[in-house]
């Protein structure tokens, strides 16, 4: 007995499938048993990953600013900072100021000026920290850059002729606005261009 909607039909036609009004009503009857027999829900697994700097790869949160406070100014280029409750001392990435601290070397020309300014600018004030491909220096200093407000201070030693550039790769994020500032502060005759 045929089910009701569907005509029975000779073998020698063809097939059902080739029957007239066959082909629709069969073709819902496969779609349907299809829809039934495939699962309806997907589930996929997930592996919830946190990322940590690792002594490999320190720099894995550089482009997030990390708050502190400036608690003591060693020179130009040289701080300490109140970071995560600890201590830290800050060497400015990109620039160098004229030695005024260094064992066994004179204090040099325009050095005084450079750790004044640096002292009157940053000591006790929030800053944020930005770091780059190393995290520390060869004297176990941290290497970062410092922004106050909207203002790159490593840049503004440079430009405003307290610092040259000193660029030791690959901690390079911002050499070309370094080298740009050295240019303004050198044709016009700013800080140590014009003193030393």
């Amino acid at each position: 007995m045929a089910a009701k909607g569907i005509a029975r039909v000779p073998c020698h036609v063809g097939g059902a499938w080739h029957a007239p009004g066959v082909r629709f009503p069969l073709a819902l009857l496969l779609v349907g048993a299809l829809a039934c027999a495939t699962p309806t829900e997907t589930v996929t697994t997930t592996k919830t990953v946190t990322a940590r700097p690792s002594a490999q790869s320190p720099n894995a949160t550089a482009a997030v600013p990390h708050t502190a406070i400036v608690t003591r100014v060693v020179d130009g280029d040289t701080a300490h900072v109140r970071y995560r409750g600890a201590d830290v001392t800050i060497r400015l990435i990109g620039v160098d100021t004229p030695e005024t601290v260094a064992p066994g070397q004179p204090v040099e020309c325009y050095g005084p000026e450079a750790s004044a300014f640096t002292t009157k600018e940053l000591t006790a004030k929030p800053v944020h920290l930005e770091f780059d491909v190393d995290r520390i220096d060869p004297y176990g200093r941290t290497l970062a850059y410092i922004w106050v407000h909207n203002r790159l201070f490593n840049e503004t030693l440079v430009r405003d002729g307290y610092a040259t550039v000193a660029t030791y790769p690959p901690d390079t994020k911002y050499v070309q606005r370094f080298a740009a500032a050295q240019h303004d502060a050198r044709d016009g005759n700013r800080g140590l261009w014009a003193a030393c």
